[in-house]
């Protein structure tokens, strides 16, 4: 199945704690149907220094989101959006912002 939410596109989380904050997608974990956004579901883990040089501590990193909780940004207007998907003349499947009907790069 084609993937609606890809590595690199502007996304807005729609529901949970931290509803209405937008970011880029670091990553898409397929089999899992999770993602990992830049600046979003901030998780704190506690490291060990491992070797020589190496720091321990408190760590902050992006845990991961479910896609049914993430919808993608409309080029054109901005706002969240559902993604549809369209076959061009040249015979290429593309992904629409179902919203305006603005082909998604990427």
């Amino acid at each position: 199945m084609a993937a609606r939410i890809r590595k690199g596109d502007q996304v807005v989380v729609i529901t949970g704690s931290d509803r209405g904050k937008q970011g880029e997608v670091l990553s898409v974990l397929t089999t899992e149907k999770r993602a990992l956004v830049r600046g979003v579901a901030i998780a704190k883990r506690h490291t060990k220094p491992r070797g020589a040089g190496d720091q321990g501590g408190i760590i902050e990193r992006e845990a991961s989101v479910d896609l049914s909780n993430l919808k993608l940004v409309d080029p054109k207007s901005g706002k969240p959006t559902k993604v549809g998907f369209r076959v061009l003349d040249d015979g290429r499947k593309v992904r629409v912002a179902k919203a305006t009907g603005q082909i998604i790069e990427g």
